[in-house]
């Protein structure tokens, strides 16, 4: 039907399929930017016959674009009351708009007559959409990358380890077989061939990385000198930024495995699509937590190191804030690798505390302290005072009484004289 669109969300993008102008339309409405979803990709899932030619006549009536999720898109699930299926997992809903204006998509109830009622096809849609978020992630992996100025090649030749030394070329493989996905459309046996054996190599480089960082956290936890301390956390600073960009390949190159997988279940068993998509992002999400896990140690020790450093810059007015400056550039690099990954995190950073502050503080406390003391010499000086003119005037009564009573005794003695 004109001015019908269906919405679909799996939890990490939503696709948008209708009439090509109804969907543009909807974008434009809400300001949204988009990628093509490749609806056209679905036609082997039908086979061949009479239904094959229905599908492809319907698909081809269609256009699809999918959207990342963000917090702007996913308020639309909420906006038009998408309805989660607690069978497929996925929130799905029908609008309908007038013809010719631009806003005023409104809740459709009745159920659509399309190709996507079929579950196989829906399922299908997921799939894609999936990999559309992969190759999201793998593309601002790539910016990271870029922008950190990091040669994971370089890193990965400096190690002596045979298995980063065979990430390089399974690297190559893999970007080889997305080009010929890119350029056929599918993933055939032959391609597939190629790196299906990838995933261990790339696992153990992963396993290697994460190590490395769990080494550069547990070194900062036994410096105890400001000295051993500032220059540990300052080699931090080149060796994290490294293994972080290691790790950052290995996820993108999982990702770009997940998306030649997905395709290779599609052209091959339809039917076990959905199954294997969601055994992926379970692994995925595996992947995420164990990171996650490890670069959290690792910002927690840089924080404390930049807390133990602060707390002696008094007496270390150079070395102490370096710790801290190296530790806010190793947090600040982590929180950036995290968004990347689509990992939530959040930055703490320490500010270092010049020298000035903690000479000015310390100077604050002695003369709070010199001040109490004065106050209380004052106090007891002025309480000796006070018993010494009690005294003195005690001392002064007795000695005139003294002096009287001798007058009077000498004045006797004379008058008997």
């Amino acid at each position: 039907m004109d001015n019908e669109i269906q919405l679909i969300s799996d939890g990490d993008g939503l696709a948008v399929i209708g009439n090509a102008t109804d969907v543009d339309r909807f974008l434009v409405s809400e300001g949204l930017s988009s990628k093509d979803l490749g609806l056209q990709r679905l036609k082997s899932v039908f086979g061949t016959g009479a239904a094959a030619a229905q599908a492809g006549s319907e698909i081809a009536a269609n256009s699809g674009r999918w959207v990342k999720l963000t917090p702007k898109s996913a308020a639309l699930v909420k906006k038009y009351r998408l309805r989660e299926s607690s069978k497929t997992g996925f929130s799905t809903g029908v609008l309908k708009g007038p013809k010719g204006q631009i806003k005023g998509f409104v809740e459709f109830a009745k159920a659509p007559r399309s190709f996507l009622t079929n579950p196989v096809v829906l399922a299908s849609a997921a799939g894609i959409m999936a990999q559309l978020a992969m190759q999201q992630t793998m593309d601002e992996i790539t910016d990271y990358l870029v922008t950190i100025d990091e040669k994971v090649d370089d890193v990965l030749r400096a190690q002596k380890d045979t298995a980063l030394a065979r990430m390089i070329g399974v690297g190559f493989v893999i970007e080889e077989a997305m080009t010929i996905r890119e350029k056929r459309g599918r993933v055939d046996e032959i391609t597939w061939s190629k790196v299906q054996t990838a995933p261990t190599t790339i696992a153990e480089t992963q396993a290697y990385a994460l190590r490395q960082l769990d080494a550069i956290a547990g070194k900062l936890e036994g410096k105890g000198k400001i000295g051993d301390l500032a220059a540990t956390a300052k080699e931090a600073e080149s060796m994290v930024r490294e293994w972080l960009a290691v790790l950052a390949r290995c996820f993108q190159l999982q990702d770009a495995m997940a998306v030649l997988e997905l395709d290779r279940v599609l052209d091959a068993s339809p039917e076990e699509l959905d199954g294997h998509r969601l055994g992926l992002k379970a692994a995925r999400q595996d992947r995420l937590e164990h990171i996650s896990r490890s670069t959290e140690r690792l910002v927690a020790r840089m924080n404390a190191a930049a807390g133990t450093a602060n707390t002696k810059v008094l007496l270390h007015p150079t070395k102490s804030p370096a710790v801290v400056q190296s530790s806010n550039h190793v947090v600040s690099g982590v929180h950036d690798f995290h968004g990347r990954l689509g990992i939530e995190s959040g930055r703490q950073s320490s500010d270092a505390r010049r020298w000035v502050e903690a000479a000015v503080e310390a100077r604050d406390k002695a003369l709070e302290t010199g001040a109490k003391g004065v106050d209380a010499a004052r106090n007891l000086g002025n309480e000796t005072l006070d018993r010494a003119s009690s005294v003195k005037g005690k001392l002064s009564i007795g000695i005139a009484e003294r002096a009287r009573r001798r007058r009077g005794h000498e004045e006797e003695c004379h008058e008997e004289g």
